[in-house]
């Protein structure tokens, strides 16, 4: 008797336990990890974690913004362009290979006021735990 009712009380408990979001699950992988250093690098201005190819480029609307890992580090940490990002928000990534898709939302502005909010879908070429290509897409919000 004792035995069946602790089955009965267990039962509920590992069905919870099965549903539960299981922590190593929610985890990006490793190239997920990689883009989203990039990403936390937008907001911080601070480079140090980005593993960048020496050869790695970026395009942004068919434009080349980037012509190497150091000169990206450098426009990361110090360039105008990226001083004006405020937020990163609603980011969702999928690996596919060895490219990873970010899209986000991103508000940019000065002394503290948005002036645009812009959704991004940026894909980060990783094929050996460094960054070799970066193609970025910005459609503004409507609204913003």
């Amino acid at each position: 008797m004792r035995l069946k009712r602790v089955s009965v009380l267990a039962l509920p408990l590992l069905a919870a336990l099965a549903t539960a979001p299981n922590a190593t699950a929610t985890l990006p992988n490793a190239r997920e990890a990689i883009a989203m250093a990039y990403l936390d690098a937008l907001t911080s201005h601070n480079a140090d974690d980005v593993p960048f190819a020496p050869d790695c480029t970026r395009v942004e609307a068919g434009i080349q913004t980037g012509y190497s890992g150091p000169q990206l580090t450098h426009d990361l940490d110090t360039g105008p362009q990226y001083q004006l990002v405020q937020r990163i928000y609603d980011v969702r990534l999928s690996t596919a290979g060895t490219v990873v898709t970010a899209r986000y939302h991103l508000d940019s502005g000065v002394a503290g006021q948005r002036l645009v909010t812009v959704d991004i879908t940026e894909t980060f070429d990783i094929p050996d735990g460094t960054i070799h290509r970066i193609v970025a897409e910005i459609v503004p919000v409507s609204g913003s």
